[in-house]
């Protein structure tokens, strides 16, 4: 534990663990983590290097870790290994840091940490200045950012299904297959103690305001104030969706006359048919009940 009126440099010998998921943005993930690594250990940590071969070994190493009571556990990747170590640490009070190294690296802007400089991103774990964020919970199963149940989803499936092309040109030709049949969905929230029905586009509910690389959907979401931010885009015109889709990333979307947001503890959602993603991650079928789980996160920032 960080005693806060503790010099900003380790002590010799304090273990922490760092798993990197080395294929994370094209490579970037284990340059990332060789400057890291050694950017870590010259400042004194005692460094447990790890990497699994899969999603569930690395998901067992984090486990393993934090039951070995690691001072904190870093993770080196993008969104994906966030919400892969989450799923370890929450509850548990053993901080999470980040050495960005994804594609998009959502939490990383939340917590406002170099993305392009992975020395830097050390520097901020040798400091271990600490901070208390929410997560959302569904479940046993927790996410940091953005859950979409919605067209953004469908996009996802689809996307995940296409061997080609690579990156962000996926996505785009993705959103336009499937813009051609898209009709809206017929949803039914629960919002607190009140139920709403609307035919939607999509439906996100935010821990954080952005997912996606910057896409600012849950434009105004705070990580520490206990609640959910749930926005609905109600029925709009197949044009009106492709020309408002470039103000999600300024997040000026709220001028918008379809654009719905509202502040809750707790939500369920229900649609016929979508599979949710959260943290870019699949996340489950709907329906699903989500709640903020306050306090749930130690992240270093």
């Amino acid at each position: 534990m960080h005693d806060p009126a503790a010099p900003d440099h380790p002590v010799r010998g304090r273990e922490i663990a760092l798993l990197t998921n080395p294929t994370s943005g094209r490579g970037k993930g284990a340059r990332h983590r060789d400057a890291a690594l050694a950017r870590l250990r010259e400042s004194g940590f005692v460094v447990r290097n790890l990497q699994g071969r899969d999603a569930d070994e690395a998901s067992d190493l984090a486990r393993g870790c934090v039951a070995d009571g690691v001072e904190a556990l870093v993770l080196c990747g993008g969104d994906g290994l966030v919400h892969l170590g989450v799923q370890a640490v929450a509850g548990t009070g053993v901080p999470l840091g980040l050495i960005p190294a994804g594609t998009g690296n959502d939490v990383a802007r939340y917590l406002d940490l170099p993305r392009a400089d992975p020395v830097a991103a050390a520097d901020r774990i040798i400091a271990s200045r600490r901070r208390t964020i929410d997560l959302a919970r569904s479940g046993d199963r927790y996410f940091v950012t953005v859950l979409a149940a919605g067209f953004d989803a469908i996009v996802n499936e689809r996307a995940n299904a296409m061997t080609w092309p690579r990156g962000q040109m996926r996505y785009n030709l993705a959103t336009l297959a499937e813009l051609r049949t898209f009709r809206p969905i017929p949803y039914v929230l629960r919002l607190d103690d009140e139920t709403v029905e609307h035919d939607a586009m999509l439906v996100a509910v935010g821990n954080g305001p952005s997912f996606g690389g910057g896409l600012r959907i849950t434009e105004g979401a705070v990580l520490d104030d206990g609640l959910l931010d749930v926005v609905v885009i109600t029925r709009m015109s197949k044009t009106k969706l492709v020309r408002s889709y470039p103000r999600l990333f300024t997040g000026r979307i709220d001028g918008v006359a379809e654009y719905v947001h509202r502040r809750v503890r707790s939500v369920t959602v229900a649609a016929p048919g979508i599979v949710s993603y959260a943290d870019g991650e699949r996340f489950g079928p709907l329906p699903l009940t989500i709640e903020c789980a306050a306090g749930a996160l130690e992240v270093i920032a």
